[in-house]
């Protein structure tokens, strides 16, 4: 049977202080859709339609830098192989690094001018150098997004230009740039880079229309977006301390607006929370019952410190359960998984942190054997006759 220890966790001050904590300042936001995400503690901030598919205008040139940078750590390319031109790529319109058919970009100048540039041209250059054609590039972009885990996006092409099958989730977006932050660190400092300027072509075109990257805020990427249909868009990153925040909006009425609402959101995020360490490793938090054991109990730690991100304001209102299966047969060893708590923060997901075995139990011998038997016995016993 499951059995809920709430009335057995073991009472620890520096545990019952952190689940004091409750609501942050609730944080309404313009954007239409939007995902925020705390990374360190792996913690969802904000959703607000974040599954739903939505037209990403370039905020998924990130899937087509993804792939860029996936061949260049498989080896197929390098910083210096150089791509062709095609006319198809040079008649791109929106956002340009201004390709012409005799320019030979190297991969470098295409992911400069794919993040600072949003260059649409830059990216069928890509699309074409990679997978022959934009078509092909483009079915083998949502394969490896399916692959990648991105469950609600659909690519039409490479550049996120308006296209009725073209279409991700905040979600999706999000998770594609929590990803490249590990993934791809040598690469991922090309997104902080403010200007580029192809062969002195684009001087109006040059600055990265990342709106945090000036203001001192440990902004660090990744990509801007807009289209008529999608709005003012951005896939942001901010790091804080050992805090790092990325978030996703869209559906903005202007770029003003667009820039308002993510400088609101970084601050909310790094203001309203706090990261704590609720638990030390090897705390005991609660106690299981062991069946056959030379002990009738086993001490449940966490393996590791309990660190959570909780709403800075302090209310009533959290709570923590132990749940396992029991009781637990032994023998035991010290460090086996044998239940979960469940840490329930008011406005944010459940924490499920593993418990771990304190101390190995052994079998118990004959007599405790048959002790147990005989408590069963009577136990059932006495069952029966109450029940007639």
């Amino acid at each position: 049977m499951t059995l809920r220890l709430r009335a057995r966790l073991i009472a620890l001050a520096s545990l019952a202080l952190a689940l004091m904590a409750s609501m942050a300042t609730a944080f309404e936001t313009r954007a239409t859709a939007a995902w925020v995400y705390d990374v360190t503690t792996r913690t969802v901030l904000m959703d607000k339609n974040a599954d739903t598919p939505l037209p990403p205008a370039s905020m998924s040139k990130l899937m087509t830098i993804n792939m860029l940078f996936e061949a260049l750590r498989d080896g197929r390319v390098t910083m210096d192989t150089t791509f062709a031109v095609s006319s198809r790529a040079k008649a791109m319109g929106g956002s340009t690094m201004f390709l012409q058919e005799s320019d030979r970009p190297t991969v470098s100048d295409l992911i400069h001018g794919m993040i600072v540039n949003s260059g649409n041209d830059a990216c069928v250059v890509v699309a074409e150098g990679l997978a022959g054609t934009e078509e092909a590039f483009a079915q083998q972009m949502t394969l490896r997004a399916q692959a990648l885990g991105m469950k609600n996006s659909h690519f039409a092409n490479a550049s996120g230009w308006p296209h009725p099958d073209h279409r991700m989730s905040m979600r999706d977006g999000g998770f594609r740039a929590r990803r490249l932050i590990p993934d791809s660190p040598e690469f991922f400092p090309f997104f902080s880079q403010t200007t580029f300027n192809y062969k002195d072509r684009a001087p109006a075109n040059a600055n990265n229309r990342n709106p945090l990257l000036a203001l001192g805020v440990g902004a660090d990427g990744l990509k801007t977006g807009h289209t008529s249909e999608a709005g003012y868009g951005l896939v942001g990153s901010a790091k804080q301390g050992e805090r790092r925040v990325i978030f996703v909006i869209t559906g903005l009425a202007t770029d003003t607006e667009r820039a308002e609402e993510a400088e609101r959101i970084v601050s909310w995020a790094f203001r309203q929370f706090a990261e704590k360490t609720l638990v030390k490793s090897g705390t005991r938090v609660a106690e299981a019952e062991v069946w056959m054991g030379d002990s009738d109990t086993v001490g449940l730690v966490p393996a590791e410190d309990v660190r959570l991100l909780v709403p800075a304001l302090v209310q009533e209102g959290t709570s923590a359960e132990v749940i396992y299966t029991g009781p637990l047969k032994a023998p035991i060893k010290a460090g086996d998984q044998l239940a979960e708590m469940i840490i329930h923060v008011p406005d944010l997901p459940d924490a499920r942190v593993p418990l771990v075995a304190e101390a190995d139990v052994a079998a118990g011998g004959f007599v405790k054997r048959l002790t147990t038997a005989a408590g069963k016995l009577i136990a059932d016993y006495l069952g029966t006759a109450a029940a007639s």
